[in-house]
Parts: structure tokens; sequence; C-alpha cells
């Protein structure tokens, strides 16, 4: 499986707020970055902006003064295009105008290798149309990022006509590299989330351009109606009046006079060029009108977007989630709005504009429009089972749990040379969905955790049965029930970025997945314990040296190093190793090997000034007491039971484990991200 594109190295063409802020984020997720523009003094301008963003996060303690200085030195600002000659990929960001897009491109096919590819940040224009500018626009591709780039992880990534799929693919590995969230579109006007966002605030202004409320009143119903922090008008300010006006625009000339900008939008970027006065009291009563009036316009759109294909279901969820941050998204609003009622709101308020609903909508099922959490899809010569909640970091919940059964049973029914288990965005799973054991607990429901944790197990097991190898694709985080997802399968491939770790004797539960029964199976009983105990968290080049994971392979080649692997088949059975895999981990496997939890905590466990092992009794001394005691007894007796028999254990224990105070403590306390408080307090 061989690909002309490779990017390890980026450009940025355009050294403005977007192009910057872009170049931040590349710069951020350690690659180097060259900032191009035309003159010294702009590409100076958008250096200066980044290192002002750069103390900013330092002051708020996002970075450390060493990492932004850091991040800062990979970025190389210059306004010598020729620098460009042996880049991997160049992004465009210059000012919306087709015309200068185009000689930008031009210029580009000239100065650039053929296998560069060519990303534009367009947000107006057809992608096939700046690409037409170039000789090869098969490696022309549409990258839309969403302001701040440096902070906002939603990206889409449109293709064309005439684009090759190995560009696409490259691409999009690359934007994960980065630690964005790519979602797919069509080549089509708006692409996906500007498709409905710009009407929903354009219908906004249309409000109150018909006098059904005033500006505070639709900032709040839309704040109450959608779970937002910001309205309609306030967004509009942030973001820049004139560029909700010039969406706008480009909406009405390329699709129907209903996109066009309201009147009042007009007159405030021509006539009045200020911001939105936000000043005034909420009047309560015109809630309905307004939150109708934005729901019909936002239900809408989204149906008629996925219609014409211009994107998924899920994607169009996972846009307005992560570009948008909405807390939830149209279909989702729709659906929970019920769908009788949202296709009634949708009806009156498209009827003022004489425009009749698509089939989408008018078609769904009354228990609601479906929205995938697991998708599969080809993934080179394997078939992809993928997690889609990068919102939610791709947390396991029951409905992904049966989602996922549902694919994988799917997929390996189609005989595939293998099976590839991945997550979107910056997280592989990053554990489970902690709210959900919140909310059983308080409401004294248990048997919900113990069915969920039950079929988790079920589920897990499934991977490694049968002659079908699996794969798991762990490009970011895998933490908790995540990392037991990947020691499930019968391969583990990471990306350098990938981390691996169990966290849950620090929120007052032990690992009910597998973790302290197919761990140890995996790198030993003695480092299996020191994780669990501990918490602590390893790269991926740390998990690789102590054989939790099978290979590392950089992100370009990620796709090929998990169809290598799976060409190996099943993996065999695991036996329990009883040696170190290394020299450099001999001192933690003896101390954990030779001390228990009681004797490590009560300070009789002898460390011998050794950093690492100091370290380890510190953090041992911040988990619950009776969740390590109780993750001790299930290494111990599982150890020399077969893998059946000793997951059968953390079942088994599942009830006296989340009966504990200090489960409910610990698991309340992430979710409020304060240190938890446990009942028996560990001095170590």
């Amino acid at each position: 499986m061989t690909t002309p594109y490779e990017i390890q190295t980026f450009a940025v063409i355009g050294a403005g707020n977007m192009g910057s802020g872009i170049a931040q984020k590349i710069a951020t997720e350690g690659y180097p970055v060259t900032l191009i523009d035309l003159t010294e003094e702009q590409v100076q301008r958008g250096r200066g902006i980044i290192q002002t963003m750069l103390q900013e996060g330092v002051q708020r303690k996002i970075f450390r003064p060493e990492q932004a200085e850091a991040i800062l030195s990979r970025i190389h600002a210059t306004s010598d295009w020729n620098e460009l000659a042996n880049v991997d990929c160049v992004i465009e960001a210059v000012f919306e105008d087709l015309g200068v897009k185009k000689s930008v491109f031009k210029r580009l096919g000239k100065i650039t290798k053929p296998e560069c590819i060519l990303g534009t940040n367009t947000s107006s224009f057809y992608v096939k149309d700046v690409a037409a500018a170039t000789k090869n626009p098969e490696r022309v591709v549409g990258l839309h990022f969403f302001f701040h780039p440096a902070k906002n992880r939603l990206v889409e990534v449109i293709g064309h006509e005439k684009v090759s799929p190995d560009a696409i693919q490259a691409v999009w590995s690359a934007q994960e590299s980065i630690g964005k969230t790519p979602i797919t579109s069509a080549d089509a006007p708006g692409f996906v989330v500007n498709r409905y966002f710009v009407p929903w605030l354009n219908e906004a202004v249309r409000l109150l351009d018909e006098g059904v409320a005033d500006i505070a009143t639709i900032d709040w119903a839309a704040k109450k109606a959608f779970d937002i922090g910001m309205g309609p008008f306030e967004l509009m300010n942030v973001t820049g009046v004139p560029i909700a006006m010039h969406a706008a625009n480009t909406l009405g000339r390329e699709l129907h006079s209903f996109y066009a900008p309201a009147d009042g939008l007009v007159r405030q970027v021509e006539d009045v060029k200020e911001n939105w006065n936000l000043s005034g009291t909420p009047n309560e009563e015109n809630y309905d009108a307004v939150s109708r009036r934005l729901y019909g316009v936002t239900f809408y759109v989204a149906g008629q977007l996925v219609e014409e294909g211009v994107s998924t279901v899920e994607d169009v969820e996972i846009g307005a989630r992560v570009g948008l941050r909405w807390a939830k998204g149209p279909f989702q609003l729709l659906n929970e709005t019920g769908i009788t009622e949202g296709i009634q709101m949708a009806k009156e308020t498209m009827a003022l504009y004489g425009i009749n609903l698509p089939q989408k909508l008018l078609g769904a099922p009354g228990a609601g429009i479906p929205i995938t959490l697991v998708s599969t899809m080809a993934r080179g010569d394997l078939k992809g089972v993928w997690i889609n909640r990068p919102d939610a970091m791709n947390a396991l919940n029951p409905e992904v749990t049966k989602q996922w059964k549902d694919a994988f049973i799917q997929a390996k029914n189609k005989n595939p040379k293998g099976i590839v288990l991945g997550g979107s965005g910056k997280a592989f799973i990053a554990g489970a969905d902690i709210k959900f054991f919140v909310d059983h607990l308080r409401a004294n429901t248990y048997p919900e955790i113990e069915s969920f944790t039950k079929d988790g197990q079920d589920l897990f097991r499934s991977l490694s049965e049968g002659s079908t190898p699996v794969v798991a694709r762990a490009h970011g985080l895998a933490l908790g029930g995540g990392a037991e997802f990947a020691l499930a399968c019968d391969w583990i491939v990471a990306s350098p970025k990938a981390s691996f770790g169990f966290p849950e004797t620090g929120i007052g539960i032990y690992p009910g997945l597998g973790g302290t029964q197919r761990l140890p199976r995996r790198i030993g009983l003695p480092l299996a314990k020191y994780l669990v105990y501990t918490g602590q968290i390893l790269s991926a080049k740390k998990a690789l040296a102590i054989n939790l994971i099978d290979a590392v392979a950089l992100f370009s080649e990620l796709d090929h190093a998990c169809s290598t692997w799976a060409a190996k088949g099943s993996a065999p059975e695991q036996m329990m190793p009883e040696q170190c895999p290394s020299e450099e981990w001999e001192v933690i496997w003896n101390f954990f090997a030779n001390y228990s939890v009681d004797e490590i905590l009560s300070g009789s466990a002898e460390t011998g000034d050794d950093p690492r092992l100091q370290k380890s009794v510190k953090m041992m001394g911040h988990k619950s007491l009776h969740a390590l005691q109780m993750a001790e007894r299930l290494f111990d007796e599982g150890a020399d039971l077969s893998l059946k028999e000793a997951l059968a254990l953390e079942l088994r224990d599942l009830k006296t484990i989340f009966a504990h105070p200090d489960a409910l403590e610990g698991l309340t306390s992430l979710l409020e991200g304060r240190r938890p408080s446990f009942q028996t307090q560990v001095t170590a």
C-alpha cells in the first residue's frame, strides 16, 4: 500500500489571524512549519500574533514558558516563497478573493514538489475552482479550519472530482496528527457547518427586523434553546459582523434567496458599521417565538444538506459539537424535540420563504433520525470500525457498546483480511462515560452499571474470537476502558502521540473491562500493578518498551502498519511474562513484585531513594485505598486462572467496588474537576 504523499513538514500561506493560528497549531503539535506572506513585515506581524497568543497561554498556565519557546522555535517566518520547494503540505489561508487564491495556487504549482499536497482554507468558493489554477488538481484539497484554529479542533476536509484519494487520506491523517477532528464535506456552498450556522445567524437578524424580539431576547432564547454560551448577535460581534454578511452573500448567490443576508445585517455592515448593541433585558415571553424559528431553520438546512449528499448525519452532528461547541447537534435536537413537533417547526419557518421540506425530514421515522456513533468503512485492505464521539473523547456508554457490537459483527461477516478499530478526533477511546456511572449511582440503579460492564466484557471477548485478526489503531489517548479495549485486540499499533493509562484507582474503582487480567498477561504482573496502582500514563514509546503495544508508526504510515500486523493473523494466546522486559524497568518490576499495597502505603517498602519508586509511592497516596486493595486482590487471585475465569472475578466484585463511597466521590470529582476526598485517606 504505497502512496506518493507523506506529510511531515508544513507551510502556511497568509500570516493573518487565521493563517498564523493554523501555523501555531501545527507547531504546538511538534511539527516544523513555514509561515509565508508577501512581505517580511507581514510575516513578522503574523509571528508576533503567535507570540502574543503563546504568552497569553503561559499566563493562563496552558503552556510552560519553555513550551511556548519551543513552539515558536518551530515556526519559520519568511517572505521567500522558494523555501516551499521541499515542503510536504502547504495550506493557503489568504483573503477570501477567488482571483487572489487562484494566483497563489498557480504560483504554488510551480514552486512546490509534485507530491506536495496543496490545501485551501476557503469558506466561500468551490475547491474545484481553486484547484483549476494548478496543473496538478489531483493534489489540491479543501481544508476549512474554524476560528480560532489554534484552539478549535474541527476541520472540514473537502475533495473534488479530480482529487486523488491518496491525497485525501494523507491530509486526513495529517489533520489527526496535529490534533484536529476532521469531517468530510462535498465540494458545495457552505460545506457542512456554515451551511446551517450562517442561516441560523441570519434568521436571528430577521427576527429582529420583523420585530419578533429584541437582540437581548433573541440571544437569551438562543442560548437557552441550543444550550450554548453565546447567542447569535454576540457571536457575530466576536467573529466579525461583516464575515457573517459575506458568508450569507455567498450562500444566497449559490443556493437560494433564503440564504441571502437579512436587510438588518446589510444595514449593520454598510451603514452602522459597528458591532451589535447587546444591551437590554430579555423578554422571556418571546422564548417560543424565537426558539421555534431558530430550530426550524436549523432542522431544515441540516436535513437538506444531508439529502443533497453534502455530508452525513454524523458529520453534521460532529461539526456542531466540535466546531460550534453546541451541546447537541441539529439532529439530536430534532430527535429530542420530537420528530412531529420538529418538522412542524421547520414547516412553519420555511413556509415564510416558500420552501418545502426535504424528504430526509418528511420521511423520518417516528423514533427519530438515527445518529450512528459507530461506523464501518474500508481502511486500506482492512475493514475499519470507528467510534465517532470526538467531543466526548469517544467515551464508551451503553449506546456506543451496542452500536459497536452491531458494526463489528457486520464487518466480521464480510470476511475481511482483518478489522482495524479506531476513534475519531484526538482520542482512541478515553475510557468509559463517567457521567453514566455517576447518574446511576445517584439514582441507585446499580444493575444498569453491571449490565453495561457485562456487555462490555462480552464485546471485548468477541474481539479475539475467531480467525479474523483485529488491530487496535491507537492514535491518541487510550485510557481506562480505552486501554482495555486495545488489550482485547490481537494487535495494538500506535502513533507516536498515543498514550496509555489506567486511572481508575484514582477515581475510586478498578479496571473492570479486563484491565486487571489482560494487562498482566501482556506485560507481567509487577508492571501491571505499577500502572494500575499509580495511574501512570505511558507514551507510545514507553508502552512499546514494556510490550504493552506491538508497534509505533508515524501517522502517515499508521494504516499500512495496521495492515502489516493484521497479515500476521490472530495473536497466539498470551502467557504471563515472568521476567522484566528490559533492564530499565527492573527496579519498578522488583518493587511491585515484592511489596503489597499495604506495605507500600505504610512506608515499610524499601524504595532505596530511587526517584521513580518515590514518585510511585506518592502517586499511590492520592488513590482510593479501597480501590487499590480490591485491584490487588483481583491481580493476585486471577494470576493462576484461565483468562475466562479471571475475567469473571472483575464482574464478581463489581457491586462491592461501586457500593463503596469512594466510587461516587471519585467519579463525581472527575466530572467536577477537583481532587477527590476519599473516605479512608491514604498516607504513604
